[in-house]
Order: structure tokens, then sequence, then C-alpha cells
């Protein structure tokens, strides 16, 4: 299975609910968020090298992150990065790396995985991982990792699945967006529903057919390239064809409409770290709960905040609960936690009112 097993890391989003550490010219994906020493990339190229030779793992992304993506991940050929000219969503840059990977080995077997994603239990993750590319291999199936969940989390979409089947396979129902308090509350205590990580795996083979059933405009468009990919043609045809693709995930494109998904469900440390409060649930926190990434914050009589800022900046802080302190660069951004929702909203606001270089 090894030299038929492939990886598309999904690396082209650029983090606004991160703003302002996470920026256009620099997202979150490239920062070390974590205080780590690596980014959210590296770590998540890395995790993957453990299933498949490096050459097998290809980086989609914004073509304006093609030197980023090089300079993070040094020695990566850059055919293994799939550079997209335009921002389209997730089903165009899907369907057109699985048709270049289907010119290279038809039998291949794919794992699309985000490229900010927080794993804990790697060894877990990968267990499941590769019980889905068995499954997928033997099976005409479209497979989606599903966490088990903690809490009745309104920031995620949930996957409602049968209770039945293979093991911790099982058919899904259906995919729910990101639901209110009482229906995520009526979620958790039927015990039939998990989070969507937005972690897929299959055959290049079953993605296609269900392309071609599902999302006819972007297989036949993409269709078009057959004979380009993989060849000193490939970029003109997508430079002239990309655009024309449909804006449109890859959940709506294919996998809501599809009737043969399947969900692995487990729990291995996962968390998107979409938001700051994210970020905080799984930092180091003091005493009181705060979590703040420098030596050089006094913080005194303050709780449950996330303070980030430079490393060579004294911030002296009191009485401040529940708050978001992020200074980077052109912006210091302080945020009551509970309304981070807006901060999307917010850097758009300001990146009218003040220009786009603060976005």
């Amino acid at each position: 299975m090894k030299n038929n097993t492939y990886v598309l890391i999904m690396a082209g989003g650029v983090g606004s609910r991160f703003w302002p550490k996470s920026r256009n010219n620099f997202p979150k994906q490239f920062i070390d968020i974590l205080g780590v020493g690596k980014s959210l990339l590296q770590l998540t190229y890395e995790r993957f090298l453990t299933i498949c030779p490096k050459e097998n793992i290809y980086i989609l992304s914004n073509s304006q992150y093609k030197d980023l993506i090089s300079e993070q991940l040094f020695g990566m050929s850059e055919d293994n990065i799939i550079s997209e000219p335009c921002r389209n969503n997730t089903a165009p840059c899907i369907a057109y790396a699985s048709f270049k990977i289907s010119e290279i080995n038809p039998d291949a077997n794919i794992v699309v995985a985000p490229s900010d994603h927080l794993i804990l239990n790697e060894a877990i993750f990968l267990e499941k991982v590769k019980l889905g590319l068995n499954y997928a291999e033997e099976n005409d199936a479209l497979v989606t990792l599903g966490i088990n969940p903690t809490r009745p989390d309104t920031g995620y979409g949930y996957i409602n699945y049968v209770n039945a089947g293979v093991g911790d396979i099982h058919p899904v129902i259906r995919f729910m967006e990101k639901p209110d308090l009482q229906k995520a509350t009526a979620f958790i205590e039927s015990g039939c529903y998990v989070w969507n990580a937005g972690i897929f795996i299959w055959k290049v083979s079953s993605i296609l057919k269900a392309l071609s059933f599902h999302a006819v405009e972007i297989y036949n468009l993409f269709l078009k390239g057959k004979e380009f990919y993989n060849t000193d043609t490939e970029n003109g045809f997508i430079n002239e064809n990309y655009a024309l693709a449909p804006n449109i995930s890859i959940d709506y494109a294919v996998m809501e409409k599809a009737d043969n998904v399947f969900t692995i469900t487990g729990e291995f440390g996962w968390s998107d770290l979409g938001t700051w409060a994210s970020l905080h649930d799984v930092s180091v926190k003091d005493l009181d709960n705060n979590a703040v990434n420098s030596q050089s914050v006094h913080l005194t009589q303050s709780s449950n905040c996330i303070v980030q800022v430079p490393t060579d900046k004294v911030a002296v802080i009191k009485g401040l609960h529940d708050f978001i302190v992020v200074d980077d660069g052109n912006v210091l951004l302080i945020y009551p936690k509970n309304e981070e929702q807006e901060i999307k909203k917010v850097s758009g606001f300001i990146s009218e009112k003040f220009g786009k270089s603060y976005l």
C-alpha cells in the first residue's frame, strides 16, 4: 500500500480568525503558533512522512505562497507544490490534484488533510488513517475522519452516522452545519454525531467517479486538462481554466450528496486551531488559566486570557479577564474571548478603513 499512498495537504487559507497574527502574506499555517520551533505546515508534513515517501506528498496552496512553502519544506520538489492561481475553495483544488495524481498512478489511495490542525496523539491518528486507507483500497468509499465530541461545540460542523458497521467505520447519514448550542447538545446526547475534521481518505478512482456524478462542471473542466498534467504545459492550462471552476467546498460538492460516505470515529487530541480560544485550550497555562507566549509579560489580577506579544516587548497587564491580547506588527488587538467570532469581520473593517496593509 505504501507506494500507492499519496497525501494532499491543503495550505491555501488565510486564517482570518487568527488575525492579526495571521496575515494575507503570512497566514497561520506558516507560523510557529504553538511555540515549538516549527510551523503548523511543517508539523503536518512531518506527520505524514511516516505513511508515504516525500515524493508522494503534495501541498495544495495559492500561488502567492509557493516560495514560503519551498522555504519551510526545504528540499521539496517544485513539482509537489500544486499552485492555485485563485481561491475557489476545496472542491476545485482536490479535483485538480486528483486528476494529476491519477495520471501518475491510477491505483493511488489519497489522504486529504488541512495543514493547520493540531494532532496531540499522532500514533492513534496514524492508526485511523491506515485503517481508512485499507478500507478505501478495498471499497468504493469516501472516508472521513470524525472526532468524538467532548463538548457541545457550536464552532464545528458535525457528521451524523449510523452506529453500525465494521469496527470504528460507520456509514454516514448526513453532514450538519455549525449548530446552535441546543442542537449541539442534542447531537452529543444522541451518541451518533462526531465533529467534522475535514480529513478525507479515498481511492483516486473513487473521488473522480464521485466528482463525475455530483460535481459534473468541475469534473469536466479538469478532465479537459488530462493530456497536460505532469507536463510543461500544465501551468498554462491551469492558469487559463482554473478560475472557471465553481467556488465550492468538497463537502457541498460531493460529500453531502454521495451515498458511499463513511466515517472513522476516534479521539486523538485533535483541534482545528481555528480561533484564539482553541489555541488557548491547548496551550500551557498559569494558575489563573492564562496562556502567555513570552517571559516579558507581567500579568496580575487577570484570568482566562491568551496573550501573544513580541519577545522583545514588555507587556504589563492588570485586571483583564477572558480576553485576547495580540500585539503583532502594526496591529494591537484586545478583544473579549467570548466574542472572537467577530474578529474575521473586524479585520475586514480595519482593512477597508485604514488600508490593506493591516490585513
